[in-house]
């Protein structure tokens, strides 16, 4: 059953991927349906069809073929296409008694009419077509206008139009859904934008505020201090003390600043100096002790730069959060730390089964909110590592490992862009324990 299924769908693609010789299977399945039902006399209506008990003619054989072969063009000429199997039908009608069935090309043909135009071009032609063809058969038909062949012919080109009218509409319905999403993606990804953008400008702003008032006091004080410490010690002290005032005045509005970013329930900052990879070990430790196996190669190079250092410990810290908390029971995780160049490269590795609708970056965006908890302590998800490590001029991609899990990388220039000096103490921050 499964082959059979899987058999049928890949004759379903390659027949959508090649329309022509869909409509050409369907001019010729139409033609052999039509010389069979010309082989069969409906009788008088109170027995049962049969066949054989008639033959078609070869002028009502022509016409058939003729009617069909125009059924190949129907999706590029449908309007052309519905006129000649039309007019192939009344032709039949008028001259031929009894008729063979070549009206069934034209049910095919204006269904392709009324999937492919509006609605009000599909009344009109619809109406013009059943009144021409049932008033052809009623007219010059041997049998009683009333027969059942006759309102036959009426109910099948109505039930055409019918058909394609539904069909079109829901082509347009779908359309719709997924252009408003298509949109209402795009909306959000530029309203995300743009509240990042807003929140830096407003951070620098502030911080701008900030230090460049007091330091300029600072500088002041410091420069008269200097100039009267030999002659008058005692306005020397009176300058420091006022370098000392704006100095506690600007770490105190700079933490006020940074306290904005902070989310309610957040931990308060900490107080001991930032990490870095000098303390992995503690951090793999505790995810270890969390239940998630954690293999660590870290090779033992030249210490990195402070920020550098920062960046690649929130990286493999908020890596670890996601395999802990979206990779499924029984993941492992892999870090390595390496040298390359001039470069840094943090690479975390999992084998997790967890859905990929939870897993940061698979979304429908990849790199968007993602896992937006903040969690790390460094930032919120992929958003606060791809910021982390952008602003120090790296790169970083997450996103599904083929054959199942999740990746991140991230490549960090060994030179911050932000120039700052190295924390003493994180001497050979790269070469850890396990």
């Amino acid at each position: 059953m499964t082959t059979l299924s899987s058999g049928f769908a890949r004759a379903r693609r390659w027949l959508r991927e090649h329309p022509l010789a869909f409509d050409a299977t369907l001019a010729f399945c139409t033609l052999v349906a039509m010389i069979c039902s010309s082989f069969t006399d409906p009788g008088d209506g109170h027995g049962p069809p049969a066949f054989g008990a008639r033959t078609p003619e070869l002028f009502s054989v022509l016409l058939m073929t003729l009617s069909a072969a125009a059924l190949v063009l129907r999706r590029r000429r449908p309007m052309q296409v519905l006129a000649v199997t039309a007019a192939l039908a009344a032709v039949e009608y008028v001259l031929m008694d009894p008729p063979a069935p070549v009206v069934m090309s034209t049910v095919i043909a204006l269904y392709t009419v009324a999937s492919r135009t509006d609605r009000p071009t599909t009344w009109r032609v619809g109406l013009l077509t059943m009144g021409g063809l049932t008033a052809a058969a009623m007219v010059f038909g041997s049998t009683p206008w009333y027969s059942q062949e006759n309102f036959g012919v009426f109910a099948w080109t109505g039930l055409a139009s019918a058909a394609g009218d539904a069909v079109r509409s829901r082509r347009a319905f779908v359309d719709a859904i997924r252009e408003r999403a298509e949109r209402a993606e795009r909306t959000r990804e530029e309203e995300a934008r743009r509240r990042v953008a807003e929140e830096r400008l407003r951070i620098a702003r502030d911080l701008h505020d900030v230090v460049a008032h007091h330091i300029a006091l600072v500088n002041v004080q410091a420069g008269v201090a200097a100039h009267v410490m030999d002659k008058r010690p005692d306005q020397a002290k009176e300058a420091l003390a006022h370098v000392r005032d704006a100095s506690r005045s600007a770490l105190n509005e700079l933490r006020v600043t940074v306290g904005l970013l902070r989310q309610q329930g957040d931990p308060e900052a900490p107080t001991e100096p930032a990490p870095g990879l000098a303390v992995l070990g503690e951090l793999v430790t505790t995810f270890r002790n969390a239940g998630l196996p954690v293999e660590v190669a870290c090779a033992d190079r030249d210490r990195l730069p402070a920020a550098v250092d920062l960046a690649a410990y929130r990286v493999i810290q908020e890596a670890l959060t996601n395999v802990r908390k979206h990779a499924g029971a029984g993941a492992k995780a892999e870090v390595s730390v390496v040298r390359v160049g001039a470069t840094a490269e943090v690479t975390v590795l999992d084998n997790g089964r967890g859905s990929a609708g939870l897993r940061p970056g698979t979304g429908p965006a990849d790199g968007g909110p993602g896992d937006d908890d903040g969690s790390a302590g460094g930032g919120h998800g992929l958003v606060g590592m791809r910021e982390r490590v952008t602003a120090l001029g790296g790169v970083l991609t997450a996103g599904p490992r083929y054959g199942g899990g999740f990746r991140v990388h991230a490549i960090l220039p060994v030179e911050a862009r932000t120039g700052e000096p190295e924390r003493p103490g994180t001497a050979g921050g790269t070469g850890l324990r396990r």
